[in-house]
Formats: C-alpha cells, sequence, structure tokens
C-alpha cells in the first residue's frame, strides 16, 4: 500500500449476467485469498441475501488482493460492479475510484446496450480500458465452431468495443489511442466458470493457443486445461501491465474530476500521489455496517488518512472525525493501524456528514465536480408504514437510503403524509422497498408503480407579463423550446454554472447556442436555462435571486399538471421594480415570476412528455410474432428485426408506463423462451388524443383541482 507504483486499482464492469462476480471469484482464488475447488460458482461478492437469492449483483463490492507479476508484488484494489440497468449508478460512482476497467462481454450475445454504456461512464471519468471475453467455452461446446468462425466471432466482439472506445475518445486531448488489440495484449479470452484463460502473452509463455484449448475442451480435459493456463494469472498479469498506477493516472485524471488552480500546492500534491500532503478523499460509496454504522468507501488522491483525524466535508459546517480506518475484503473489513497513504482505496468510519460524491480534506478545498449519472429516476412508488408507531423509525431509514444511493430520489408529502421514492426502474424500488422490510423490520405497504412525467414547450411563446400582488412590480417573460443537443450537454455535465462563465460559454456554443444568447446566462435548473436580456434596471441585481426562486418553483410544479418542466429557454426582457426594498420583497417577486412563467409556457404549446425506453429482445424465430406484438400492443414500435446466430432480435421503444408487468406477459407469451433488456431512452411528447385524459388523471391523483387554467386550448 506503501508504494503508489505498484497498486492497480481497477473495477469489473459488463452487461447483465455476462459473467463479472465468477471472473472475480477466480481472481481471488488465483490470488489465494479463496480455496480453489471445481467450478467458480461461489459468488463470493455478492454478500446480501438478495443477491444471492436473485442471482444478480445489486451492490458494488470491493475487494483488495495481491498478485506477483515480473518478481513485484502489485496491490490489486477490485471493485466488482453490478450489470442490471438500475443498479448503474453504484456504476458510475465505483469509476471515480478506479483507473482502469476491466470490460467483460459474453462470446456468444457480443457487446450489448449495457456494455455500451458501461464503456461509455469509464471513458467520461477517463478510466482506461481492457477487455476480457468470457464463455468462449459455449462457442466451442454449444455452437460446435471450428478456429476460423470462432476466431471471426471473437475479432467482430473486438471490433466492437473499439469502436465504441474510439466515437467517445476522438475529441479528448488527454487520451492517446485506448483502443484494446490482443497483440498488445489488452484482450484477453476465456471462460470464468472452468477457470481457464489465454491472451497473446500467455500463448507465447505456455505455448497453448487456440487450437490446444478446442482439442481440450472437446476431449472434456478442462481441468487439465485450467492447470495449464490458469484464468487468473492471464487476467492479473494483464492488469499489472496494462492499467495504470496511480502515479500515472491522477497527474490526468485531477483536471478531468477537479476545477480548482491547476497550479496549486494542492493540485500539485494530488497529481504526485503525495502521501505527506494533505489529505483529499473523494467518497464513492456509503454503506451500513450494524457494529461500525456508517462506513464510506473511497478513493484517497493525496496525504495518509489515520484515526483521530479532523476533516472537512464538502457542503456541511465543521468537521467530522475519523473513528477507524481499513480496507474491504468483500463482506468483511479489515480495520488497520497505521492509515492508509494515497493512491489506495480506503473504507472509513465517523464521517456521519459524508454522502455518495462528498469531497472529504484536511483543509478546505474546491470540492470535486459531482459525479453525473447517465440516466434519472422513471418510476415512483408510494412507502407507508403499516402501523404509526414505526413512522419516525422509516423516515429515518428512507433518508439513509437516499444517503446511500444518490440515483434515488426521496420525497415526503406533508399534505397526504405519504412517502414517494422513484428509481430507475421496477426491480430498483423493489431491492430497496424489500430491505427496509427485512433489514430494518418495519412492515410497510407500497403503492402501485407510479411513472415520472415531464412538461415542455414546444413553440415559442408570446412576451408574457406576470404582475405582483401589490401591482407595483411587473416582470416581462418569453419561452422557447432548447434543442436536444443542448439539453444533452446539460445532462451530461458537459455545461453547469459550477464551471467558469468562459467555458460554459464556448460549450453551449459548441451544442448549437447562438453567441449573444451563450453570454447572458443567468441560471441553469435542471434542463432549462433563463437568460437575462434586461438593459440597465435599476434593483434588479438585488432582486435576482428572489426571481430565479419564483423560476425554479415555477418549472418544479409546470402549469399541466405539476410535473417537472425540462428542455425550455426562459428569457426575461424586462422588470418594473418598485424603488422601496419593501414592495419587492418574497411575497411579491416570486408569485409575480412563477405566474409569468406559466402562463408563457401555456403559450408555447406545453406538452406532457412521457418516458420511453429501448427494448431488445432475443427470441426462437417461432415466438417472433408474439414478441413483437407485446412490443406493439403496449403503445411502443419496433424499428428492426435481424437474426443472430439462431434467434432473431427485435429492437424497438415502448413507454415505461405500459412496460410495468412486461417480464410475466412476455414470458407467457414465448412460453418463456424469450430473454430481453431494456434501457431508458429519455423522453419523448406523449400523442396528442391521449394529452387531455393523461393530464386529468395526474391532477386527480395529486388530488389538484380538476379544470385546466382557460388558456389552456392546444388539446
Amino acid at each position: 500500500m506503501e508504494d503508489p507504483e505498484q497498486i492497480r486499482n481497477i473495477a469489473i464492469a459488463a452487461h447483465v449476467d455476462h459473467g463479472k462476480t465468477t471472473l472475480t471469484d477466480n481472481l481471488l482464488a488465483g490470488a489465494g485469498m479463496i480455496a480453489d475447488e471445481g467450478e467458480a460458482t461461489r459468488l463470493m461478492m455478492d454478500t446480501e441475501e438478495d443477491e444471492q437469492e436473485r442471482g444478480i449483483t445489486i451492490d458494488a463490492a470491493n475487494v483488495s488482493m495481491t498478485h506477483e507479476y515480473e518478481e513485484d508484488n502489485h496491490l490489486i484494489n477490485l471493485i466488482d460492479t453490478p450489470g442490471h440497468v438500475d443498479f448503474g449508478g453504484d456504476v458510475t460512482r465505483a469509476m471515480r475510484a478506479v483507473d482502469g476497467a476491466l470490460v467483460v462481454v459474453d462470446a456468444v450475445e457480443g457487446a450489448m446496450p449495457q456494455t455500451e454504456t458501461v464503456v461509455r461512464q469509464a471513458l467520461r471519468e477517463g478510466v482506461k480500458p481492457a477487455l476480457f471475453i468470457n464463455k468462449v467455452d459455449r462457442l466451442i461446446s454449444e455452437l460446435q465452431e471450428g478456429p476460423q468462425e470462432m476466431q471471426q466471432r471473437l475479432m467482430d466482439v473486438i471490433g466492437d468495443v473499439n469502436e465504441l472506445i474510439r466515437g467517445m475518445t476522438e475529441n479528448r486531448d488527454d487520451i492517446d489511442d485506448w483502443t484494446v488489440s490482443v497483440e498488445d495484449g489488452t484482450v484477453a479470452f476465456g471462460s470464468a466458470l472452468y477457470k481457464w484463460g489465454v491472451s497473446a502473452p500467455s500463448m507465447q509463455r505456455t505455448g497453448i493457443g487456440f487450437p490446444e484449448i478446442i482439442e481440450m475442451e472437446r476431449n472434456d480435459k478442462r481441468m487439465e486445461l485450467h492447470e495449464q493456463t490458469p484464468l487468473s494469472d492471464v487476467v492479473l498479469d494483464m492488469v499489472a501491465e496494462h492499467f495504470p498506477n496511480p502515479l500515472a493516472a491522477q497527474p490526468r485524471r485531477i483536471p478531468r474530476v477537479w476545477r480548482g488552480e491547476a497550479d496549486s500546492d494542492l493540485a500539485r500534491q494530488m497529481e504526485g500521489v503525495d502521501d505527506d500532503g494533505e489529505v483529499v478523499f473523494m467518497v464513492t460509496d456509503i454503506s451500513m455496517d450494524p457494529h461500525a454504522g456508517e462506513i464510506a468507501t473511497g478513493r484517497l488522491f493525496s496525504g495518509t488518512i489515520k484515526q483521530g483525524q479532523e476533516l472537512y466535508v464538502s457542503g456541511t459546517v465543521g468537521k467530522n472525525r475519523v473513528q477507524s480506518v481499513g480496507i474491504f475484503m468483500g463482506g468483511e473489513r479489515e480495520e488497520l493501524d497505521r492509515g492508509v497513504p494515497a493512491g489506495n482505496i480506503a473504507a472509513v468510519t465517523g464521517l456521519r456528514d459524508a454522502i455518495a460524491g462528498s469531497t472529504v480534506s484536511s483543509v478546505e478545498m474546491t470540492p470535486f465536480e459531482s459525479i453525473e449519472h447517465i440516466s434519472e429516476p422513471v418510476i415512483t412508488k408510494s412507502v407507508e408504514a403499516q402501523s404509526m408507531d414505526d413512522l419516525p423509525k422509516l423516515i429515518e431509514t428512507l433518508q439513509q437510503v437516499a444517503k446511500e444511493d444518490p440515483t434515488i430520489r426521496v420525497e415526503i408529502n406533508e399534505d397526504t403524509g405519504e412517502h414517494l421514492i422513484s428509481g430507475q426502474g421496477e426491480l430498483h424500488l423493489e431491492v430497496i422497498t424489500q430491505r427496509i422490510q427485512k433489514n430494518q423490520g418495519i412492515p410497510v405497504q407500497t403503492g402501485e408503480p407510479i411513472v415520472v412525467f415531464r412538461e415542455s414547450a414546444q413553440s415559442n411563446s408570446r412576451e408574457v407579463e406576470g404582475v405582483s400582488p401589490n401591482r407595483h412590480n411587473k416582470f416581462y417573460i418569453t419561452v422557447e423550446p432548447l434543442s436536444n443537443d443542448i439539453v444533452d450537454a446539460i445532462k451530461r455535465g458537459e455545461v453547469s454554472m459550477d464551471m467558469p462563465e468562459l467555458e460554459r460559454r464556448e460549450a453551449l456554443q459548441d451544442a448549437g447556442m447562438g453567441k449573444d444568447t451563450s453570454q447572458e446566462v443567468e441560471h441553469i435548473h435542471g434542463t432549462n436555462i433563463l437568460i437575462d436580456d434586461t438593459k440597465g434596471i435599476q434593483h434588479l441585481n438585488e432582486t435576482m435571486e428572489l426571481v430565479i426562486e419564483g423560476l425554479e418553483e415555477a418549472l418544479d410544479d409546470g402549469p399541466l399538471a405539476n410535473e417537472p418542466v425540462q428542455g425550455s429557454l426562459l428569457r426575461l426582457h424586462d422588470a418594473k421594480l418598485h424603488e422601496d426594498t419593501i414592495h419587492r420583497g418574497p411575497a411579491q417577486v416570486i408569485p409575480a415570476v412563477r405566474d409569468a412563467v406559466h402562463r408563457a409556457l401555456i403559450d408555447a404549446d406545453i406538452k406532457l412528455l412521457e418516458p420511453i425506453q429501448d427494448v431488445r429482445i432475443d427470441v426462437p424465430s417461432a415466438h417472433m410474432g408474439s414478441a413483437s406484438g407485446e412490443i406493439q400492443g403496449r403503445r411502443g414500435r419496433v424499428d428492426d428485426m435481424f437474426q443472430e446466430g439462431d434467434l432473431m432480435v427485435i429492437e424497438g421503444i415502448a413507454p415505461v408506463e405500459e412496460m410495468i408487468g412486461f417480464s410475466s406477459d412476455i414470458r407467457s407469451a414465448t412460453e418463456g423462451r424469450a430473454s430481453w433488456n431494456t434501457e431508458n431512452a429519455g423522453f419523448r411528447v406523449l400523442s396528442d388524443n391521449l394529452q387531455r385524459e393523461k393530464i386529468m388523471g395526474i391532477r386527480e391523483r395529486k388530488g389538484m383541482k380538476l379544470e385546466l387554467p382557460a388558456s389552456v386550448d392546444q388539446f
């Protein structure tokens, strides 16, 4: 741990069921951490009961191991991440803590939608990829492929992954060429289940290549194959050789994730992985331990973190005292007396104010960039405690849940006493509610899943006047729709109010905003932008905070059904303000702005948007008709159908609302022979004939009055 040159921080990431956790078991056995017996299906990293039952990883798990390569001992800190799309937040957060990502792809299925997502998450954080192609044994035993066909299929997978990497790193100056290749040794092949693996360097060392493997697989000599070319050696050698150590990685990564002064002492200490420097620790995960309380896991960029230190947590007042420091071994945490030096992944208790994404440091500093999550919550459920006595405990538990998993939103409705949790999908919410019941012992009732809608302007509005209740203040506002490119840039975190103004202006112009407009950006809220087009108005500077507050209130609860507004550009053209501060306080300005924004949105033909998902179904051709019927019957559309091996693949999109309960329907329609996956694909305008009915349904559910404002006539 003391020698950053020998440290490798890596994450294993892939599509669901491509074999990440089984591969991790292999590496642990190879490093002598668990006994090496029979087939590797022990799932050591799935420590929670529900993970073992469902057979999927839900929480990212950390483990540290050592591996000898070229006569040096290397310390490998590994994070095993979930593959299911509902738990993508764990993958994004894990990428902040590591320098290398081992992407696992199933040889039979090839690169899948979620593979693309995890590669994108890694590259956005400046994490270097390498590729392991798993389940090669299936090509030999199930598909009976010869050496030529097999080679072609594997080359196709490598080509697909490289295309993703090239597409995402073209415009990046800090990266040379990160594409993977067999010759360089950044690609390995093997079978995690039968524990053998090969790569170009291992073939030279052992003399075992594909012809020998095919022969030994066909003659059932898998144990011999594992003994002669063990998977753990091949993969861990690749990790030690090709992934950067913290000394090489931090000078490149710090400017990407930190916006502080580039020539300060602090920046030099972080880039030099200085264990005598100030402590700088980025929290990427919060977990609960029944004995030790909250454990904050994350990457230590500089300094040495020890018991008893008093540290600042970004965004909170005062200091927190470190109670213990350690490292994770799967589900177990090992405490260390002497502290953890820079360049490692540490597990710390006592940081009670920290949440996933906090910057913890010994001096006050600019915090790290917030971790951008790719998808936003689209499904909501209400949770109620069955007995009133459990209510305080339930509220506490929900706050804890929101702290551990930032991709979940918890809302407490004071009027109805309901608690709403919003998450990435049905499974995400199901797992959370199960854990509340099991781990906390609180019996809860959950409502039917509710889908989260959005509202958005469809055209340019006229100039609308908003007048304050005392008639002394007036605001003139127009609304126009933002282009998709600008909305995407905001979602990806390429444009934000935390950036230096010049950078923000350039990013907006690159996304297609006019030069004059980009210079007047006053505020960004969600994916909406406020432009200040006023000239020399007295007192506007002091009133601007209240204007922004009114604007945010209006955008959080849109005029149609109190759903959030997205993708709107608001211009403040003019304002008339009262001389006297008393007459332009919050009670005057906020309602005036809110009213003006809502009326301008209605004038701009505001409509309801619904969340949609990309759907991919793999099914035998006999069941193709009934499977595509399942999509079309849910207001979806089929975009593509093609043959892949002996299966038909159907690709299309469908509304999230109609996809609730999809799993049982598709199973019965295809006699259980279809495999499918969905991925969130943003929002689209709900068709006109459904708008009115849907808006009324939501208004009724929220207890609002059932007539729309008189000026809404677009339906």
